[in-house]
């Protein structure tokens, strides 16, 4: 039993190698018919996002790492609810997207876009007309016999599952599976769902069935990722990543939105299309708003007709046994991830420094840094726990532990106290270059708001009352304190980020901000113009991020091309 995780560590590393191996043949080159992907759509919340997410495509596209003759889209959401998001949980994320997220590995550095691609290599070659939905903010990863195929072939949705602990059930979409007669475990099930539930409690997962438990083959190898604490003896569920529609499908919920019109409230592909199907759905899940975002009224109405436009469509599910899915969407995952959890290094090849300059020594094993294409002095240290990406760091600089560190350039001695988030935006305002910093706890919540003025004292920024770092700011406590929705007053929202004229003075200024909440002493904001991040990211100057990143690849690539110069 002890040599069962190692076992399936080094299966899941070999399946991933080889798909990674695959994308990077077909990067920069033309594909042939069905060999990959006719079409890659992404999402974006808003025009400015669309923009970003235009010019990094392009990008990407130029420098050949991706795979060339597919068509890549970006659709922004119409006015209205929203269907994509700002990425309030982990806000480097914020500004560029999720979808952009750097990896700790590949030269030059793979981002999310290209690790869904890769992993999902396998999978067009088998599928029939449709369309795959997925998420920016997770990794499945999974390993099948050499015999077997993913087929999305059947009529309906087919989705992925993954053995996980019942805790981990409860913030995911959890599978009710239709009794199966077998003799044997196997890496890969075809199986039907006779309902989906959506973030259901424990008890939920009992009563209407969807626990599983050991039977009477061995399920040494059962792993979910984000649950490695799962007791391979104990009690468990599959619970949801992506899934696929197959045309019939998609037309039909095609006709219908153009038959309301403007959607007026928030609809999850999740919980309202899932829920929706297999023999066993309820109508009941459409008045449960417990995990909406914002109820609007019309919510009930369109969840109810979409789930009887829906109703009686089938739920094939492919059951991943040897899989894991990791979540990357928040601060701490991420943190977790890229430093500490030595099963995802291992099985996607992450490192501790990828694409940079930095002579630091990483540890062999445990908890490390990670430094993602940035460019390090060697005196500078950065401590365990800690991810600096995109960035470039002088000699005298010393990062605390558990820190985000993001797109900053910190030339001056520096201190960054541990559970820093510092992230710099580049910002064009009434046709000038200017800069914003924003810096605060890694565990502070962003979204959490209060509705009147007098509540601010409830939020918390750094671990400290709000209210009191208004005080050691010098700043007053009015409306204009927060930029938008004036009814919802958040960290999100909050104008205490100071514009600045240098990329550097920016950055020294923020980290001012943090060292007088740390020292209880004044530091006073009034003399600079302050911006939200909600702001930040209305002014961003997408084109001089990716110059500023680009700058960096650059000087890495020369560095490390005068290095095998020189190596005898």
């Amino acid at each position: 039993m002890a040599a069962a995780k190692p076992l399936l560590g080094v299966s899941l590393r070999e399946a991933t190698q080889r798909k990674l191996q695959r994308f990077s043949e077909l990067r920069g080159k033309p594909v042939a018919a069905g060999e990959f992907w006719d079409i890659v759509a992404i999402t974006a919340a808003d025009e400015k996002q669309e923009l970003a997410y235009k010019q990094q495509l392009s990008e990407k596209l130029k420098k050949k790492e991706l795979p060339l003759g597919v068509q890549y889209y970006v659709f922004v959401d119409p006015a209205g609810a929203k269907i994509g998001g700002y990425s309030q949980r982990l806000p480097n994320a914020s500004a560029l997207g999720k979808i952009f997220t750097a990896l700790p590995f590949g030269n030059p550095i793979f981002q999310m876009l290209e690790l869904k691609l890769a992993m999902y290599i396998d999978f067009p070659s088998y599928m029939k007309p449709g369309i795959l939905v997925t998420c920016a903010d997770d990794i499945e990863l999974y390993s099948i016999e050499e015999c077997e195929l993913i087929r999305f072939d059947k009529p309906g949705f087919t989705a992925l599952a993954h053995p996980s602990s019942l805790t981990v059930g409860t913030t995911h979409g959890v599978f009710v599976l239709e009794p199966f007669n077998y003799l044997e475990y196997r890496d890969l099930e075809y199986r039907c769902c006779h309902r989906f539930l959506h973030k259901p409690s424990i008890e939920q997962m009992h009563q209407f069935n969807a626990v599983c438990r050991p039977g009477n083959f061995s399920h040494q190898d059962l792993a979910g990722g984000d649950s490695t604490s799962l007791n391979l003896d104990s009690e468990y569920v599959y619970t949801d990543s992506l899934f696929y529609m197959d045309h019939k499908s998609a037309k039909k919920l095609l006709t219908f939105y153009e038959e309301i019109g403007t959607l007026n409230c928030e609809i999850d592909a999740y919980g309202d299309f899932l829920q929706a199907l297999g023999p066993g759905a309820t109508v009941e899940y459409t008045r449960n708003t417990s995990n909406v975002t914002k109820e609007e009224a019309e919510l009930i109405n369109i969840r109810q007709r979409i789930f009887h436009l829906l109703k009686g469509t089938s739920l094939n599910v492919v059951v991943l046994n040897k899989s894991k899915f990791y979540h990357i969407g928040t601060t701490e995952e991420y943190l977790f991830h890229f430093t500490s959890d030595s099963s995802l290094k291992s099985e996607l090849g992450l490192q501790s420094i990828a694409f940079s300059i930095f002579s630091a020594t990483p540890k062999c094993s445990g908890n490390t840094s990670c430094i993602i294409q940035s460019i390090l002095d060697s005196r500078c240290s950065v401590a365990a726990g800690s991810v600096v990406e995109y960035s470039r760091l002088g000699p005298d600089v010393s990062v605390g532990e558990n820190c985000i560190i993001s797109g900053c350039y910190i030339i001056t001695a520096a201190v960054l106290p541990a559970d820093s988030f510092v992230c710099s935006l580049s910002l064009k305002m009434n046709g000038h270059l200017k800069y914003a910093t924003m810096a605060f706890g890694v565990q502070d919540n962003l979204k959490r708001n209060v509705k009147t003025l007098s509540d601010i004292k409830l939020l918390q920024f750094f671990g400290v009352c709000f209210l009191s770092c208004l005080n050691i700011w010098n700043l007053k406590v009015t409306d204009e304190l927060f930029s938008g929705n004036k009814a919802c007053l958040s960290l999100w929202n909050a104008r205490i980020f100071p514009v600045c004229s240098s990329l550097s003075d920016s950055v020294t200024t923020s980290l001012k901000m943090l060292s007088a909440i740390q020292n209880k002493s004044v530091f006073s904001l009034n003399n600079y113009k302050l911006l939200s991040i909600e702001e930040m990211l209305v002014y961003k100057d997408v084109e001089d991020m990716i110059t500023y990143r680009e700058q960096i690849f650059l000087e890495i690539t020369l560095s490390k091309k005068q290095f095998e110069l020189e190596a005898p």
